[in-house]
């Protein structure tokens, strides 16, 4: 009978996707794991893979009944030293999708279903291979679009998160477990458990905890990016800036009030981290039913940004109208939730000013690309302090979440050193704080938890 896994999919079956993006390219890469991996590419390539030895590849002949698919390259990996710790074997051939199409079908002849999203990483998870903070990591990896955020997922790809958090963990389970053997003793009244120790445990624990949490702002801006709104009225030159920013006419841009009547986002890496730029529909009241629309949908993404690059038409408007027009989109925000805003007097090519940065403001012309330097060096002072290469920092919003959990743990179980509770109610508190810390890396997992984590892969991976 074929294992049924955590998430309720069958784990002893044969799976296969490609590994690779679809469409046209030199090489596409098909990948098939299970207990029928091998014997199925003897099937498809004959006598040339009987006997293959692990950790090897072949250039072999691939076919099915209609006969020859493709000449590829196929590689074997035994059972447990492969990704999914099951037996593997890719295909490497050319990449058109008739021939991975066709591969496929095949296979599927062959018994080989196709693999659901994130069904690899899943498995190497389920068989040891790693933990879920770092299957988590894969998936940080693969969308990672900056250096910051691949050196994040790599540091935790490798275990370093994992490590630190399984530290913890042993050191409560160790306790846990003499306070639990305390009471097979109850009546002679010893203690193995030091509570005075304990102490001193709690507030290392509390502290790493609240320093892990701490990082998390900046470890979420560094893998997700810096969200800057350009924002202003309209025929401000929010178009033209974003094309100078970009270096390529991305949005469309006229002398016609209104032009952009819906948001645009384009992302650019400034010292290896992403900003995420949003060019929104001039702020006025809309003329017709679209602008009205792409004016909500301005003021809907003016509210999740980080940023705001605050337009103004410096042959037109002061900075005292645009700091008044700023701030009267600002009233719905809550104190600790502003967002910061540069104000830039766009337009200086009118005005015979030169292109500088005073304080808050920054003197650019869009359209001529003066100032530009200005504003880049302005927008670095977003990017958090980048960590060492080595350094632990929180990027997961469900870690963030289950660590809260931790922190609540170690509280209530400070209060039961305060009150003195007898080691029956004691060692609930820590057995708690230990279930938390296995969340994370998997020791005690739901399925809810897995299907969560693994829908956000793609498939093949």
């Amino acid at each position: 009978m074929a294992q049924i896994g955590l998430n309720g999919l069958f784990q002893d079956d044969t799976i296969c996707a490609p590994s690779t993006p679809s469409g046209r390219g030199g090489v596409s890469m098909v990948r098939v794991s299970g207990a029928d991996a091998l014997k199925s590419a003897v099937a498809l390539c004959g006598k040339r893979l009987v006997g293959m030895r692990p950790n090897t590849f072949r250039l072999a002949t691939i076919r099915d009944g209609e006969g020859v698919i493709d000449q590829g390259v196929v590689s074997y990996y035994a059972a447990p030293c492969s990704y999914t710790g099951q037996e593997v074997v890719e295909y490497a051939v050319h990449g058109s999708p008739y021939i991975v199409q066709r591969l496929l079908r095949a296979l599927s002849v062959q018994g080989v279903r196709l693999a659901g999203p994130g069904e690899f990483t899943r498995r190497a998870f389920l068989n040891g291979r790693m933990d879920l903070s770092q299957a988590e990591a894969v998936a940080d990896l693969i969308a990672g679009e900056g250096k910051a955020a691949h050196d994040i997922a790599m540091n935790q790809l490798r275990g370093g998160f994992s490590s630190e958090i399984e530290a913890l963990r042993s050191r409560l389970l160790d306790f846990v477990s003499l306070v639990e053997l305390e009471l097979d003793f109850g009546e002679e009244d010893v203690e193995f458990a030091d509570r005075n120790r304990l102490q001193g445990l709690l507030e290392e624990m509390d502290r790493k905890v609240r320093s892990l949490r701490a990082s998390f702002q900046a470890g979420n801006v560094l893998k997700e990016g810096v969200s800057v709104a350009i924002v202003g009225k309209p025929n401000a030159g929010k178009s033209t800036l974003i094309n100078a920013l970009l270096h390529e006419e991305r949005a469309l841009v006229s002398d016609i009030p209104g032009t952009t009547r819906d948001t645009i986002e384009e992302t650019w890496l400034i010292d290896g981290v992403k900003f995420r730029f949003i060019d929104t529909a001039g702020l006025r009241q809309g003329k017709d039913e679209i602008e009205r629309m792409g004016i909500e949908r301005t003021l809907a993404k003016m509210r999740q940004a980080k940023v705001w690059l605050y337009l103004f038409d410096a042959s037109k408007d002061t900075l005292a109208q645009a700091k008044e027009e700023a701030g009267r989109h600002m009233t719905d925000f809550p104190e600790d939730g502003r967002p910061q805003v540069l104000y830039v007097a766009n337009k200086i090519d009118r005005t015979g000013t030169e292109p500088k940065r005073e304080g808050e403001v920054l003197y650019v012309s869009a359209k001529d690309k003066a100032g530009m330097a200005y504003l880049e060096d302005a927008l670095r002072a977003f990017i958090p302090q980048l960590p060492d290469a080595d350094a632990v920092i929180l990027t997961n919003a469900r870690h963030y979440e289950v660590l809260g959990l931790v922190l609540d743990d170690l509280a209530a179980i400070r209060q039961g050193l305060a009150d003195n509770l007898p080691g029956d109610l004691f060692s609930v508190h820590v057995r708690s704080a230990v279930d938390h810390l296995g969340l994370i890396t998997g020791k005690i997992v739901a399925d809810d938890v897995l299907r969560n984590v693994f829908s956000r892969f793609c498939i093949g991976k």
